[in-house]
C-alpha cells in the first residue's frame, strides 16, 4: 500500500500497489470461465451473468439515455425488454438491469453477428467514445473498487484496490472463479503492462487527476525496482 495526502481536499488516497503493479488483464472472450457456479467459457458471459446494479439515480438515468441511442444491430436482445423495460427494481429494492436467459439483457450473446459482448461497450468503441460514458458504473469500474471511510473530523480516507470475492457478500463464495484471486485452469494475469497503466482512465475517474499524478510520480521513482507478484500469481507458482 502507498498513501498520499490530497493537496486540494481533506482526503488521503491509499492505493493497493500489489494489484496495480500486477499484469492483470480482462480475458473476456479469451477463455474467461465466467462467475457461475461451474466454468462456462463457451457461454462468454464474463461477469455479466447477474446483470448490473446501479450506484444511484444519475447512473441509471445516464444508461437510460444511452439505451435510446443503441442501434438495432448493436443490441441483440432489444425486443426482450417487455413492458417494464430493460432496467427494473428487483425484490430487494435495487435498481438493476433485466436478466434474460441467464445473463444481462445488454449482453450480446455468442450468436450475435458481431460476437459476444456488452452492447454499451461495443457501441462506445464503434463511435470512438469512452466506455466510461456508456456503461453502468459497476461495469466499467470492475475489477477496481474504491472504499471510503470518514473520521469524526470529516477527513476521508479513500482506498483503491482490487474487487475481491468478499465484496460480493455470501454470493461471492459461490463463483467457480473470480479473476483477481483464482488462477486454477484460467489465468487473468497475462497482460503486458501493469494495471495502473492499462486502467489509467478508470483510475482517474474513480479518484482524481491529482491522485493519479501522485501515484504515477511515485511509481516512476521506483521504476527500477522489481514489484512482488500478485498473491494469485504466487499461489500458482507454488502449486506448479
Amino acid at each position: 500500500m502507498v498513501a498520499f495526502e490530497d493537496p486540494g481536499e481533506q482526503r488521503t488516497w491509499v492505493f493497493d500497489l500489489t494489484f496495480l503493479l500486477s499484469n492483470w488483464s480482462c480475458i473476456f472472450g479469451a477463455g474467461c470461465p465466467g462467475v457461475l457456479t461451474e466454468p462456462a467459457p463457451e457461454m462468454e458471459h464474463g461477469c455479466c451473468s447477474y446483470g448490473a446494479h446501479f450506484s444511484d439515480d444519475d447512473d441509471r438515468d445516464r444508461i437510460l439515455a444511452k439505451v435510446e441511442l443503441l442501434e438495432k444491430d448493436e443490441w441483440q436482445l432489444r425486443r426482450r425488454r417487455g413492458k417494464k423495460g430493460a432496467i427494473q427494481v428487483n425484490e430487494a429494492g435495487d435498481t438493476v438491469t433485466k436478466i434474460v436467459d441467464g445473463a444481462c439483457i445488454f449482453l450480446n450473446r455468442a450468436s450475435h453477428p458481431a460476437g459476444a459482448g456488452c452492447a454499451f461497450h461495443s457501441a462506445a468503441l464503434r463511435r470512438g467514445e469512452s466506455i466510461l460514458d456508456w456503461k453502468p458504473e459497476v461495469c466499467w469500474q470492475l475489477p477496481l473498487r474504491r472504499h471510503d471511510e470518514s473520521d469524526t473530523y470529516g477527513h476521508v480516507t479513500s482506498t483503491l484496490r482490487e474487487w475481491k470475492r468478499r465484496d460480493w457478500g455470501p454470493g461471492g463464495d459461490e463463483f467457480h472463479w473470480w479473476c483477481t484471486e483464482d488462477t486454477r485452469r484460467y489465468d487473468a494475469f497475462v497482460g503486458t503492462s501493469p494495471v495502473w497503466v492499462t486502467l489509467r482512465e478508470e483510475i482517474v475517474a474513480m479518484t482524481s487527476p491529482t491522485a493519479y499524478r501522485l501515484l504515477s510520480d511515485h511509481l516512476a521513482e521506483r521504476a527500477s525496482g522489481v514489484p512482488m507478484p500478485h498473491p494469485a500469481v504466487r499461489r500458482k507458482r507454488r502449486a506448479s
